[in-house]
């Protein structure tokens, strides 16, 4: 790895000193040019000395979005100089889709192994999403539970005979339609008995030894439950 410039952006000082450390004993190619607390002092940095790695937490001051937006300012001004976010915010998920989303090279969690020279190296080499083990391990188990949802959601749709238009029917009943809402939709070929008709073979399908009183909203539990709809996708289709 050449010799390169970083900038830390870090506001709690014990952790800043933890930080200087680890560059100190394992990277020793990095120079560090300023470090900063506050995104006021980043700024005055940045314009007096380009940096090629911003090592960025995302909380600073209390806020989870100081961080994020000099992510994206930072991106904006400065495309060539590399983003690596290192926060201690490791359960707050969306904020580290809101980081990449703002462009960061790569997310390491303040957890485990903490910043290691690989991460470093490989940001540095031009890698794109650079994650540590713990933002791995989350990564993977949601990966893995998102597949088996899908397998779940194709197995369902084959074992009950669910074909498109009952997905839709179900899902729009979910999301609180009426039967004659849900005929108005773009490329719905049924009226409001059609749809009736349906829901009474769905509740046969989805119940079959015990059909008795399966309203629109049991049958809708049901259908999530067997995964046949989606809870974190349920969105209406065009009118």
């Amino acid at each position: 790895m050449e010799t390169f410039k970083v900038i830390i952006v870090e506001d709690v000082p014990l952790e800043l000193k933890g930080t200087e450390g680890i560059f100190r004993n394992e990277i020793p190619e990095a120079e560090i040019i300023g470090t900063a607390n506050n995104e006021t002092t980043y700024w005055k940095l940045i314009k007096q000395q380009q940096p090629h790695l911003v090592l960025l937490d995302l909380g600073l001051g209390g806020s989870t979005t100081v961080g994020v937006e000099i992510c994206r300012q930072t991106k904006q001004e400065y495309p060539q100089v590399k983003v690596l976010i290192f926060t201690g915010e490791i359960l707050n998920e969306k904020l580290w889709v809101d980081a990449l989303d703002a462009g960061a090279d790569g997310i390491c969690l303040k957890s485990g192994e903490l910043l290691t020279r690989g991460d470093v190296a490989s940001v540095m080499s031009g890698k794109r999403m650079v994650f540590n083990q713990p933002i791995l391990e989350k990564i993977v188990e949601r990966f893995k539970s998102s597949v088996g949802s899908q397998l779940m959601h194709q197995e369902a749709m084959v074992d009950y005979e669910i074909d498109e238009y009952d997905e839709r029917l179900l899902r729009h009943l979910a999301l609180g339609f009426t039967k004659e809402q849900i005929t108005m939709l773009r490329g719905m070929p049924f009226g409001v008995k059609s749809l009736e008709k349906r829901q009474n073979e769905l509740a046969q399908k989805l119940f079959p030894n015990d059909r008795r009183n399966v309203n629109a909203t049991r049958l809708v539990v049901r259908a999530l439950e067997l995964r046949i709809i989606d809870i974190d996708n349920l969105q209406p289709d065009e009118a």
